[in-house]
């Protein structure tokens, strides 16, 4: 800490760093117990003796998580819904940005409250559903995306970072002869790295954890994305009147708890994977993004 900070502003940055980390406890300790559990043997967790460190080691429920035939082919859906949606969001994101972003589009103005107007209001479910009917969209991948490619918070995103970009970069390319399609795909792109890693982590995050849109559009078994799988999981394992439902012969000595949290673990590692390639651009996309000027 700097030693030529007032005697208040250092009781105010040790007072900010204990409600860090004591955020950071409050946030770390249901992982750290869903972790355990699904790594304890079956007489340990029915009797509730797992708090934060596994008992009777083992890794059966993981085992029998990623040999499920269901869960693979759910993890290859997301993937796929996760993949296309990502990428299709960040190119329309770009798209309308770049032209709202310039003072000499006309109608600028009135444009961009048409999409800030959507953020407020929308059409609602039953409409939505019978649009998706209508374009014989049901029980497929782009009822799921479609809806959902269109973030207009990750537009002004996009729109507020192009307008801090100096306007000679692209003058000086204009004087060269450049289009705008040149402009955009050659020289903003390429100065806009942390604002698209930043939307396409936003994307990312929002179409792995989506579980309403597949579970209203979606009733083919093969298309069930991880998150309706993993519902699917919980009631399997364990219905109302307390009778387990899950495969008894390949269970052993494994609770369906430790299931259910082995599941919950491995839909979370692809996020937590991805999340430290991109937190490096996160902070400043955010940060230029979203304040204009």
């Amino acid at each position: 800490m700097d030693k030529t900070l007032a005697k208040s502003d250092r009781v105010f940055v040790w007072l900010s760093y204990a409600i860090l980390i004591l955020s950071a406890v409050f946030v770390a300790l249901p992982i750290l117990n869903l972790i355990a559990v699904s790594l304890s043997g079956g007489n340990p967790v029915t009797s509730g003796d797992v708090a934060l460190w596994p008992k009777q080691w083992q890794w059966g429920a993981y085992r029998y998580v990623s040999h499920s035939g269901q869960f693979l082919r759910s993890f290859d859906m997301s993937v796929v819904i996760t993949l296309l949606g990502s990428v299709l969001g960040v190119i329309l994101s770009i798209m309308a940005a770049y032209p709202l972003s310039k003072p000499g589009l006309p109608a600028r103005k009135f444009l961009t409250l048409v999409f800030v107007f959507t953020m407020m209001f929308g059409g609602g479910i039953v409409p939505q559903y019978l649009l998706m009917s209508g374009l014989h969209l049901l029980n497929t991948v782009w009822a799921v995306i479609l809806p959902s490619v269109s973030a207009v918070f990750n537009l002004l995103i996009v729109k507020n970072y192009f307008e801090s970009l100096p306007d000679e970069i692209e003058e000086s390319a204009k004087i060269d002869g450049a289009s705008p399609m040149v402009i955009l795909f050659r020289i903003m792109l390429p100065l806009s790295a942390p604002v698209v890693a930043t939307i396409f982590l936003f994307y990312a995050v929002g179409f792995w954890n989506d579980y309403f849109n597949p579970r209203l559009y979606l009733t083919d078994q093969s298309l069930m994305p991880l998150q309706v799988y993993l519902r699917t999981v919980i009631f399997e394992a364990q219905d109302p009147s307390g009778n387990f439902k899950l495969d008894q012969s390949n269970l052993g000595n494994i609770a369906p708890q430790s299931i259910i949290n082995a599941t919950v673990i491995l839909s979370m590692l692809p996020m937590v994977i991805l999340y430290p390639f991109l937190q490096r651009f996160f902070l400043k996309g955010m940060v230029i993004g979203s304040v204009k000027g």
